[in-house]
């Protein structure tokens, strides 16, 4: 299934896993590298569109199947397990010593989409001598957790600047009760509701692509007022979900007619065939691990060390015009552009597209791709 010039290998030693990487581009040597790094509930497959296109514009190519997900061996799969292997800055250092265990110092960029892209972000706040440019993509990044204290010395709520608070009893009290996606991925029935679903994993994961993608008709996002429960719950219900219901019942009614999916170019049955067998494999649990830490105290606060920091090597924001996920932390997507990262280069909004944009638009991904890495090779050249 794999595209001509993409090829599959493992590489051992990267901070305790076995990383099953994608690889395009690796003939001849010496040219700058380019990763590029999945989202939930994906794969290195994902970018299986873009891969070829950036290789012959002359990058060395490299998707890993990321810490939780697919054929990289070596993560604890169990709820109960290591969830600190999970932490945001753990994700950091499976990166870098992936560039480390290529036998690189640095890479042109850093390219992440999804749950991906926080993961670029940090990589190019923490460590920009390594990592020399980042592309987001679907999921703005707002920047590191506040502290709590203004530069006065005044205690202020940490939580403000990135909208996280104990929403879910004003979301549980409304009208038609709701829960935020997130938390209930962080719970321990959310693994077995999705892998041992009536429908089937790969039912399920169809109705799932569908309900978030620009071909499921409602997905008209729109900026939300404020991290507030009647405004969280003008988000579809795959973000926001109704309060008793499971991920596989609330995408279960809008699973596609026989003759969409069949019609369906950018998600074929047989190309989602190779996520439902890695997910009836391994379950959804080492994806819903980073959900956990996402939602948890303890690891946020632990980003605070980095509070104040920007991103400041050049930057590009790439996502789907139908994608809510732009808008879903309230103000991020604006704070990132204002604030956030201090060299960005562009915020491109594709018709056509929701979150799963580098599938369903690959030709335009590919295009912006090769603009603004072009842009960053010129420069480094010139260093």
């Amino acid at each position: 299934m794999l595209p001509t010039g993409v090829r599959a290998r493992h590489v051992r030693g990267v901070n305790g896993l076995t990383m099953h990487i994608l690889e395009a581009g690796f003939e001849p040597p010496g040219r700058p590298c380019v990763l590029l790094l999945h989202g939930f509930p994906e794969l290195a497959y994902s970018w299986r569109a873009v891969m070829p296109a950036l290789a012959d514009a002359g990058w060395y190519v490299v998707a890993p199947d990321q810490r939780g997900y697919g054929r990289t061996a070596g993560w604890d799969p169990d709820y109960d397990g290591d969830l600190d292997a999970y932490r945001m800055t753990n994700l950091v250092q499976d990166t870098l010593a992936l560039v480390f265990a290529l036998g690189r110092s640095n890479v042109l960029s850093v390219i992440g989409h999804d749950f991906g892209s926080p993961v670029a972000a940090w990589c190019a706040l923490i460590r920009p001598d390594v990592f020399r440019s980042v592309v987001l993509m679907s999921a703005p990044f707002a920047g590191p957790p506040s502290l709590p204290f203004s530069p006065d010395g005044a205690p202020i709520d940490a939580d403000d600047a990135t909208g996280r608070y104990d929403i879910h009893h004003a979301l549980a009290a409304l009208a038609r009760p709701r829960k935020h996606y997130q938390w209930y991925y962080s719970t321990r029935a959310a693994n077995d509701d999705m892998h041992r679903c009536p429908q089937g994993v790969h039912d399920f994961l169809r109705a799932y692509f569908h309900h978030k993608s620009a071909d499921w008709p409602d997905n008209r996002p729109h900026p939300l007022a404020a991290w507030a429960a009647e405004e969280l719950a003008k988000l579809p219900t795959y973000y926001v979900m109704d309060h008793d219901a499971t991920m596989a019942e609330t995408v279960a009614p809008e699973m596609p007619a026989p003759a969409e999916i069949a019609s369906c170019a950018w998600l074929p049955d047989e190309a989602l065939r190779v996520y439902s067998e890695e997910y009836e494999r391994n379950g959804f649990q080492g994806g819903l691990q980073w959900y956990r830490c996402n939602t948890s105290d303890q690891y946020q606060a632990e980003l605070r060390l980095y509070s104040g920091r920007t991103i400041d090597v050049p930057a590009c924001f790439v996502a789907g015009a139908s994608d809510w996920g732009v808008y879903q932390l309230p103000g991020a997507f604006e704070r990132m552009q204002r604030e956030v990262c201090t060299q960005m280069r562009g915020c491109h909004l594709l018709e056509g597209a929701g979150p799963w944009v580098q599938q369903e638009r690959p030709a335009r991904v590919s295009e912006l791709l090769i603009g603004f890495l072009g842009e960053q090779t010129s420069a480094r050249r010139r260093e």
